[in-house]
């Protein structure tokens, strides 16, 4: 059920180009997604539909507010009106941080199935799951190594078919 949601949110709330990810920046994101960071997301090309990303969050938020009005009711009424404004701000700052969180959720979700994607076209013989560290560590290395960028395929793909 849950992955249902996930791909609903997912395929609603970001567009992705048809062209194909080129090769160095599947590396690049595959580097940045295993450092736990965020992807450019021109990278993978790919970008939010900001219209669909506050709809559904907004939505998702009145859902949210409506049951926790609906169950607090009866405790709201007994209080102060001051002490009512307080938990209003607080509630907006919260929605404001879980929005942030959201948002961040989804992009690192899309970035990783993209790369999962983009991981088949490049490298179709080896698997995601146990291959993308290894390859991240050729990566990093032939950047050490300062190799450029047109002799970068040769060098993974050599690197990787000896491990």
């Amino acid at each position: 059920m849950f992955s249902k949601i996930k791909t609903f949110i997912l395929k609603n709330v970001f567009l992705v180009s048809k062209k194909p990810v080129l090769f160095l920046d599947l590396l690049e994101a595959n580097s940045l997604y295993n450092e736990n960071m965020l992807i450019d997301p021109s990278k993978l090309n790919f970008r939010f539909k900001y219209t669909s990303l506050y709809g559904l969050f907004a939505l998702f938020t009145i859902f949210v507010l409506l049951f926790v009005t609906l169950l607090m009711h009866k405790f709201f009424t007994t209080l102060n009106f001051h002490l009512l404004i307080i938990i209003v701000v607080i509630s907006t700052i919260g929605m404001v941080f879980c929005f942030d969180v959201f948002k961040i959720w989804a992009r690192k979700n899309i970035s990783l199935v993209l790369i999962k994607k983009a991981w088949e076209n490049h490298f179709p013989f080896f698997p995601y799951e146990k291959y993308s560290k290894k390859v991240e560590e050729i990566y990093n290395n032939a950047l050490k190594e300062e190799i450029q960028r047109r002799d970068m395929q040769k060098y993974v793909m050599s690197k990787i078919s000896k491990s």
